[in-house]
């Protein structure tokens, strides 16, 4: 599994910084975003100015290996036209994924027109991104509400299995998923390993960060290991992925220490599940 930073957290990050940040933690891997927060590359950057983000990847050693914007095809069709110029935008700076959204409209507020709306929208920005050689990247992700003590997430359209399941299967086979599954604990699935097992050969990426309950119920984002999600169920069933699992802490105000207890709960749970698949073989060897 490859490691790197992703997008969310580091909205408010001069785009220079974050490539240096994660470069200062030794990863090699970062998503970049697009039209879609303050510090994110704009709709209209210019050839010179993407050409010099592209040094930059080159001088910190950290590839781009994808893109985040957003979007709701859930409300409309207005988002096609910005996920094309997005996806040209990918192109130049030799992107392979753009991370998209299907929608956040509340699972139970989806009608057939709604669902019908959001799978053409989807399709045809899969089918554009195909000619371009970009990847559209679903990610998991629930409706959300904010207050002001954290957020709430109820379940969406890409939270529900069986809804996910008719999705994929209706779109164009160029379609991959960001696997977040902090995203679907949220929504209240115990078990979100149970989506990488499903979907796994859709998988281009995963998101890892975690959220905390706080006592109104609500929750508050934070670092890998902060919540109560199982890590070590999750990383077991990820042990075979061979992408990349980009660390998305989300609170802004100190990303580059929250990314940094990310990167280090997660390599110590790994560190563990290594040692201990190394002693069952070893113990196996000797019967």
């Amino acid at each position: 599994m490859i490691f790197g930073n992703a997008a969310w957290g580091l909205r408010e990050t001069p785009l220079e910084k974050q490539f240096e940040i994660t470069a200062g933690m030794g990863l090699k891997a970062i998503e970049i975003g697009i039209a879609n927060a303050p510090m994110d590359i704009a709709l209209n950057a210019t050839d010179a100015e993407l050409t010099d983000i592209l040094k930059l990847s080159e001088e910190y050693g950290v590839k781009m290996l994808a893109a985040a914007t957003g979007n709701d095809f859930t409300t409309g069709t207005e988002d096609i036209e910005k996920i094309k110029r997005v996806i040209d935008i990918c192109k130049k700076l030799k992107i392979d994924n753009l991370r998209i959204f299907a929608g956040f409209t509340p699972l139970d507020k989806v009608t057939d027109e709604i669902f019908d709306t959001m799978i053409n929208s989807l399709t045809s920005v899969c089918n554009y991104a195909k000619e371009k050689e970009v990847v559209p990247v679903i990610e998991t992700h629930g409706a959300v509400d904010g207050y002001d003590d954290g957020v709430v997430h109820t379940a969406s359209t890409t939270t529900d299995i069986k809804t996910l399941k008719k999705i994929m299967n209706l779109l164009p086979d160029n379609a991959k998923l960001c696997f977040d599954p902090s995203n679907l604990y949220a929504v209240g699935v115990k078990n979100p390993e149970i989506f990488f097992e499903e979907f796994k050969e859709k998988v281009a990426y995963a998101h890892f960060k975690d959220f905390k309950k706080l006592p109104s119920g609500h929750l508050k984002p934070s670092y890998c290991g902060d919540g109560d999600i199982d890590w070590n169920k999750i990383l077991n069933t990820m042990k075979n992925f061979s992408g990349a699992a980009l660390f998305e802490y989300e609170n802004v105000e100190d990303v580059e220490d929250g990314l940094m207890k990310c990167y280090n709960y997660i390599k110590r749970l790994q560190n563990a599940i290594a040692m201990r698949n190394a002693e069952c073989r070893m113990r196996n060897y000797g019967d």
